[in-house]
């Protein structure tokens, strides 16, 4: 079914530009967000415009430099290619990566999502900063996810190796994989994609993960590329490969034997008031909140904040939240506006300034133990709600 999604929303685009067999996508920005787009005199570009100038689809190939506006958990957990991470609520201690960047560079900035604010942000601080060719993808990850390979982090491709719950590809030459490789994984060379495609899961849906030598090797984004044109549909590239591995000192085919036993991973865990906890830090167990809210049966000791800006909710929002705004109150604003007694769960449209808000008050010091975040895409008309719970980064 989901490759038959995939195929839709793909003729979909071809057509109109925008997701327009996907029924539960945006087709276009949120009044709030084009409001900041014009305000700050944005272009904006579609997902082929992206995908045609990301090269091989490593950071030496683009002819573009993408931008994550994202908190950096959530570029962590899966991101476009080649992108670099720059969040709106920390720009000055990331923007350093773009020192050596000509001005006239052209950058293409994006975040969660038609509704996320985030990447206006962030790229009307790139031109303030001097940069004279800045754009915006505003359809974002959520839009690149559902049509094409992402890119994860260390964390994402411990967590699978770890509990054996995706394929891990290594795409180098074959003598390279039987020198040393990622424990479990098993050999895929990019050359040999075609006589070794037997070997690719039955499966369609199945998680899997590429790798080859690190950022510069395109090697693990060939092998991913032929998975989507077979009509995988959960496929990424750990881009930072074997160099990062290593560096990390986690165990190897060469190295297992005097490597420490990996810390089996623990079980479900409950806050004190019963939530079901998500393996991520501070996320309330997401597939188990919206079991309950989708029943109507959300526990009374749960009260659920919308944590964005009053227009936004007023907008829509999910059924029985109360609104918080958290982006622009400081860490003792916005905990003395939280209801005591009760086990919160933030919610907004994408995840990432839910994650934010509960960071700014683990940060401050604030009791967070029956304090958590929802991590979805949600899209509400009033209080009828589309929602797609994201998957834990582990």
């Amino acid at each position: 079914m989901k490759m038959i999604l995939r195929s839709l929303v793909v003729v979909g685009l071809l057509t109109t530009g925008v997701l327009a067999n996907d029924p539960g996508a945006l087709t276009k920005p949120s009044a709030k967000v084009q409001s900041m787009i014009d305000k700050f005199g944005l272009k904006m570009v579609d997902y082929n415009y992206v995908k045609a100038r990301l090269g091989k689809g490593t950071k030496n190939t683009a002819s573009i430099v993408l931008v994550d506006a994202r908190p950096a958990k959530k570029y962590m957990g899966g991101t476009i290619p080649s992108s670099i991470n720059i969040p709106d609520t920390d720009y000055a201690n990331y923007v350093g990566q773009l020192k050596d960047t000509p001005k006239n560079k052209e950058i293409v900035v994006y975040c969660g999502g038609w509704n996320c604010g985030k990447s206006p942000k962030v790229a009307n601080m790139l031109k303030k900063d001097g940069f004279t060719n800045v754009k915006l993808y505003q359809a974002g990850e959520p839009e690149w996810n559902k049509l094409n390979y992402r890119e994860v982090g260390l964390p994402v491709i411990k967590a699978v190796q770890a509990k054996n719950s995706g394929v891990i590809i290594d795409a180098r030459p074959f003598p390279k994989y039987l020198q040393e490789t990622i424990p479990g994984a098993i050999a895929i060379p990019d050359t040999q994609v075609e006589e070794l495609k037997g070997r690719f899961p039955v499966n369609h849906s199945e998680k899997i993960i590429t790798f080859c030598g690190g950022f510069k090797c395109a090697k693990s984004h060939i092998v991913a590329k032929k998975l989507i044109s077979m009509g995988y549909s959960d496929v990424s590239v750990y881009a930072a490969g074997m160099p990062e591995w290593k560096k990390a000192g986690l165990a190897t085919t060469k190295s297992a034997s005097t490597a420490k036993a990996p810390v089996k991973a623990e079980g479900p865990k409950v806050s004190k008031n019963g939530a079901k906890l998500s393996i991520d830090e501070g996320g309330v167990d997401g597939e188990w909140f919206y079991g309950l809210y989708k029943a109507g049966k959300v526990p009374s000791y749960i009260q659920i904040v919308d944590i964005r800006d009053a227009a936004e909710y007023k907008e829509g929002h999910l059924k029985g939240a109360i609104n918080v705004p958290a982006e622009k109150a400081s860490a003792k604003e916005f905990y003395e506006k939280l209801p005591k007694g009760k086990t919160l769960v933030f919610h907004c449209s994408a995840g990432g300034r839910s994650v934010e808000a509960w960071q700014k008050l683990q940060g401050a010091k604030y009791d967070v133990s029956e304090i958590f975040y929802f991590d979805a895409n949600i899209d509400c008309k009033g209080t009828e709600c589309k929602v797609e719970v994201n998957e834990p980064i582990g």
